[in-house]
Formats: C-alpha cells, structure tokens, sequence
C-alpha cells in the first residue's frame, strides 16, 4: 500500500509540476538523453540485484512469505525497465538485445508445467517441452542437453525451433516462474502458483521443484549480467561504448533517434501491438504481464519513459530526480506556443494512460477484465489510452518538424489509426 501511495504521489508531482525552459544546444540535448539512459538502466540493474535477493530467499527457504516477497521485488524492477523501452526504438544496440530480457508474449508450456486446455501458438513444436521436468529438450531437429540449467543454456533455448514464442529467459519468464498460469480469463485473478513449487523433499509440489529452483536463478543470474552490460555501454565512464558511438554523431541524428523512439514506442509498440492486439482480440494471451497481472504498470512506465525523453527528466528510484536539457526546451527556443501546446497533450496523455493503473489499484478491475469483449466500459477506457497515445505522436512529429527533423515516420508496427 505504502509503495502505490508513493508512485501516485511522484505521477502527480511530475504531471503538475511546471516545466523551466532553459537554454540549450542540441548536443546537450543529446548527451542528457545518455544521461538519462545511463540512470534508467543503472536504476534497473538495482532493483534486478533486490529481486536475485528476494529469489535466493525464496529458494533457500520456499514459504508464502519469501514468494510474496519476490513478487514484490519483481514488480519493482519492472518500474525502471519499461522506462527504458523508449531507448530501444532508434538504437539499435537496444533493439538487438532487448529480447533476451523482455521478450512476449511466450508460450509458458517451453519453461513448465501447465493446465491440459493451454492455448498455445500453432505449429510450435516447443510449445510443450517443459524444461523444468526434462533433462533434454528436442524441438524439431533441433536437441539440447538440459541436464544442467545454466544462464548460457537458457539463452541458446530462445526461439528453439524458429519460433518467436519460445522464450526461455528474462523477466517474464521469472514472471512466470513466480505465478504460474494466470487461468482467470477475463475474470479477476492472476497467477497462483503455490510455494510448495519449490519446496524441499516430500512438500515439493508438481514435481521438480529442485530443477524450477535451479531454472530461477540461472534466469535471474542472466537477467542481472544483461542489464550490468547495456549499463555499461550508456556509461560516461566506459571507453568506446554505445553512449561515445552516439555523442560522436551529428546531434541532428540524436535527435532524430530521440524522437523516434518516442514516436515508435508511443504509436506501433504501446498503442498498437501492446493494447490495441489485445483489445481487438479480447485475448488475455496479448496481455503484456498476463502472470502477474502488472500490465496496468508496465504500460504506464512505457508512457513514462516516453515523457522522461521529452521533458529530459526521470524520476530514480531513490527518489532523486534527473533533469537537464531538453526536447521540450529545444521547440520553446523555437515556438513558445507549440512547446506550451506539445506540453499539454503528453500531460494529458500520461494522465490518461495513468487510468489503467487507478482502474486496477482502486477499482480492481485490471487490463485483462478490462480488455473482455462484454466490458464496455472497460474497453472504452483503453480505447481512449490508445487515442490519447495516437494525438501524442501527433505532437512528437510536431516537435520533430519545429526542430527540423523531417519525415520522423515513427514505427506503426503495420496498424492503422
């Protein structure tokens, strides 16, 4: 309760708290952005060293309350992860590398045990391999000896047999992992997996509880060196990484990398392939955190990374705020009217998306209930997220021509809007 009262509190600060133009090159611009980055992505590796923490807790001694602990943890990192989605888009770096780590939806029957009537995608042969309680995998002509679960093993598991919904690693595999199948539908409820899944000698459930415990560390440990890594490559105190390879660049190419990924991460990604699929289809499948049901916050984190771009702030969670040079300060120099008026709609748009999160916390009625073809209401309220988030794209390819920046053409992920 005290975690919801403290983010509430820091969204509705950022939202009224005015905006101090100030004067500012485009290359200053640029490098703040790698600030920005390097913080985000510093700020994710911490809250992935807590949830190792929490999972070795839960591993050394499984209880209900260890398991609720590492849900928690686990729900923390995903607050400083899904504001760094909008550096994905654009660098390229990013883009490579961000499967391994946020990859879905998955067909969880790769990973363990599910219910007899698990949907999966057609045609995928490891749809039901269930590592967890085979020590050799084959997937078509392809077999692996997982005697050992390892984090290079689990790795050289994804997308076994040429299929996208293989994911064996990142968060939410251990997602997975923490709740098992989420078999409510539409209805309230998530994930109820039992501690007992990890339990030791005759109270281990399920069977495997020795190898689940071992797949879960192998995926945190993984989940911890990738995060260290691109960390790293943002650094102003590495040498010859990524954050050098794009300060060395025209600053116009910066910008158009900055205002990309707002664009693309605004309008095909969260929009479309994050709420729309999943509206159109009524199909809990396409919920991003279906497990947990934490879709509400990763789709609000989204925006917020979006907004952290723009207005060259982010909020650490230590609670210190990073601010510097903005795209917001770069249109003022030029229009005053346009950057007040730009201003306004990605206020209104991180307030609307804020919505999904007040619908869930206060209401109970989470992205999936929301989402059923029988709620009106609900639907109509993710429909206007996704309007919201269409006029702020608007506005991003407004900001992008004041600063000279033509045809952006932001990733619409082959939806129409």
């Amino acid at each position: 309760m005290k975690k919801t009262f403290t983010r509430t509190l820091i969204a509705t600060a950022l939202i009224t708290a005015p905006l101090m133009s100030q004067a500012a090159t485009k290359q200053e611009v640029v490098a703040h952005y790698a600030d920005i980055a390097h913080s985000v992505y510093s700020d994710a590796h911490t809250t992935a060293l807590d949830l190792d923490k929490a999972l070795k807790d839960l591993i050394a001694k499984p209880s209900q309350v260890n398991l609720d602990k590492a849900r928690t943890a686990w729900i923390a990192a995903r607050v400083p992860y899904q504001q760094s989605e909008v550096f994905r888009f654009g660098n390229a770096i990013v883009d490579d590398w961000e499967g391994q780590l946020n990859a879905w939806p998955l067909d969880e029957g790769l990973i363990d045990y599910v219910a007899d009537d698990y949907q999966y995608e057609l045609g995928n042969e490891g749809a039901q391999a269930n590592i967890v309680a085979n020590k050799a995998v084959q997937v078509g002509n392809q077999k692996l000896d997982t005697t050992k679960l390892t984090p290079q093993l689990l790795a050289d598991l994804n997308e076994i047999g040429g299929s996208e919904a293989n994911v064996a690693t990142g968060y939410h595999a251990i997602e997975f992992l923490l709740w098992g199948q989420d078999l409510n539908g539409t209805q309230a409820g998530a994930g109820e997996r039992a501690y007992t899944d990890f339990a030791y000698g005759k109270e281990c459930t399920n069977g495997n509880c020795e190898r689940r415990r071992e797949y879960l560390q192998a995926a945190s440990t993984l989940l911890i060196n990738d995060l260290k890594w691109m960390e790293q490559q943002w650094s102003p105190e590495v040498k010859a990484n990524y954050r050098a390879e794009l300060l060395a660049e025209n600053a116009d190419n910066g910008l158009r990398k900055m205002l990309f990924g707002m664009g693309s991460l605004s309008l095909g990604e969260l929009a479309g392939e994050r709420m729309k699929v999943a509206l159109e289809a009524n199909s809990t499948e396409d919920e991003h955190d279906c497990f947990s049901d934490n879709t509400h916050n990763s789709h609000y984190y989204n925006e917020q990374g979006i907004y952290n771009v723009y207005t060259g702030t982010y909020m650490r969670v230590n609670g210190t705020l990073v601010s510097g040079p903005s795209i917001h300060d770069l249109v003022a120099k030029k229009d005053k009217q346009a950057a007040k008026e730009i201003q306004a709609q990605f206020d209104k748009t991180r307030s609307t998306v804020y919505t999904l999160v007040t619908s869930a916390e206060k209401n109970n009625q989470h992205f999936d209930q929301l989402i059923a073809s029988s709620n009106a209401a609900g639907n109509k309220l993710v429909n206007t997220s996704i309007d919201a988030l269409v006029n702020q794209t608007v506005e991003i390819e407004r900001a992008a021509k004041i600063l000279g920046v033509e045809n952006l053409n932001p990733d619409t992920a082959d939806h129409q809007f």
